[in-house]
């Protein structure tokens, strides 16, 4: 197609006839970010969202198909990648819907007005720098590490992004989660739902997804344990239900 470049598939997200352009050897969204989508999609509707660190734009279009957002503005630093979302985000007739903006997280303020966003979405880079094995693929290490934006970062700027008492959706490595609460009690965003993720049973819990409301009040719900798969390797039905095949 028209739209591709060297090394660039499309690929089906199965859900209004949506498709999103990724390369064949970087940086592809995973579960995370369909999980994160679905413990987000009870925001309300026609809210103003901003997807920071948005990559090639996978949660975007997942909470366009799955709610009834008004708009997203998606952030990205890496200007290749910033650029395949947008010709995904053109492929998909979602001009009037979501926008990319190729800037790092921390130079928004100079960008984007503040206070004016009812929703944060994010699926940051879930590594520490300097810590696990560093890929030397650029695009995946920064995509992987926190080269570009630490975890402070994220939050802090999503307190000045979101409207008083709006909201944020964040999905991270579970071993990060007193890091994460830190930063959050930190930053003035009250920790009110959250819910971690399991491979099985008889793992332990890789993924946390939390909510968290700008100014809120001191209270947290702990949801059910989501599995990912049953003892016999097969999707869990409630995975199923999530990527709409059940």
């Amino acid at each position: 197609m028209d739209n591709l470049k060297e090394n660039e598939r499309i690929d089906d997200l199965e859900i209004n006839n949506f498709k999103i352009i990724q390369k064949n050897d970087g940086f592809c969204y995973g579960i995370d970010s369909v999980l994160l989508s679905d413990f987000a999609k009870g925001l309300k509707n026609n809210s103003n969202v901003i997807d920071l660190g948005t990559g090639t734009g996978i949660l975007g279009f997942l909470l366009i198909a799955k709610t009834k957002v008004n708009k997203i503005t998606g952030v990205e630093i890496q200007q290749e990648i910033a650029d395949m979302a947008n010709r995904s985000i053109i492929m998909n007739k979602l001009e009037d819907k979501f926008e990319i903006i190729n800037c790092n997280i921390k130079e928004l303020e100079s960008k984007l007005k503040i206070d004016s966003y009812d929703v944060v979405i994010t699926n940051p880079p879930y590594k520490k720098m300097n810590s696990g094995k560093i890929n030397e693929n650029e695009t995946k290490l920064i995509s992987r590490h926190e080269v570009k934006a630490s975890l402070e970062d994220f939050i802090k700027t999503s307190f000045k992004m979101l409207k008083d008492k709006g909201t944020i959706y964040m999905v991270h490595r579970a071993e990060r989660l007193v890091d994460i609460m830190y930063e959050m009690r930190k930053n003035k965003m009250e920790p009110k739902r959250m819910r971690f993720v399991y491979s099985n049973q008889s793992s332990e819990s890789k993924l946390v997804m939390i909510e968290a409301v700008k100014n809120g009040k001191s209270s947290i719900k702990i949801e059910e344990p989501l599995y990912v798969y049953n003892e016999d390797g097969s999707y869990t039905d409630e995975i199923l239900r999530i990527y709409n095949k059940k």
